[in-house]
């Protein structure tokens, strides 16, 4: 029995971390479409948004069959518990990324959006919470968990910086409305991917230790 129940639980570890690579890989690539203005970037970016969705779902049935089947206890319930929390926010993140990837494809304010340089170091800084909670997952690293939670500050800092800018530029008149509406969508966006890197972070630490920060 537990022989079983190891490789369940081994399955759905792999089907974690591969979720987690593809959010991370569509995330870098909606932010190198901001930077770079490649849209094909973009267009991955909304691609990649079908097979995390995919991915959820698989991931989610595969929990409740080893919470319905096998009952797990102590620290195997909160790896499946955590897993389930987990899932809920990458899948978020898929959903922003390919958000982004729409604006941009369909902004004709693109030069714009890709000549702020405060909302590309949004998509830089958040690019790296992704991937180092992808690490911090894979390798079950709580100090960089707990690093990925702590900048999730500077994520809000930029945030507000560039909300208060742009809002500041629409008042002299030295943007147009719906490029803002643009900008500011983005930025949105970015902050919120910040928000559940952060939300996976905590959910590794519980997975480890129990602990989780209310």
């Amino acid at each position: 029995m537990r022989s079983n129940f190891d490789k369940q639980l081994a399955v759905l570890q792999n089907q974690l971390t591969e979720m987690a690579t593809f959010i991370e890989n569509s995330i870098d690539c909606a932010a190198t479409a901001l930077i770079t203005g490649d849209l094909s970037k973009a267009e991955k970016a909304i691609e990649y948004h079908n097979e995390i969705d995919r991915m959820e779902h698989d991931i989610e049935a595969l929990c409740l069959r080893i919470l319905l089947l096998q009952q797990p206890v102590a620290k195997d319930l909160r790896v499946v518990s955590a897993a389930l929390k987990m899932i809920t926010d990458m899948e978020r993140i898929g959903d922003q990324a390919r958000d982004i990837g729409e604006i941009l494809i369909d902004s004709p304010h693109r030069i714009k959006i890709k000549a702020d340089s405060d909302i590309s170091n949004m998509a830089t800084a958040t690019i790296k919470m992704v991937h180092d909670v992808v690490d911090a997952f894979i390798k079950n690293d709580i100090p960089m968990a707990e690093k990925v939670i702590a900048y999730d500050d500077v994520i809000d800092r930029r945030y507000l910086n560039t909300r208060n800018r742009l809002i500041e530029e629409i008042r002299v008149g030295d943007l147009d409305v719906n490029a803002e509406v643009d900008l500011l969508s983005i930025a949105k966006y970015f902050e919120r991917i910040g928000d559940h890197a952060t939300n996976i972070a905590e959910w590794v630490i519980f997975s480890i230790t129990g602990r989780h920060k209310l």
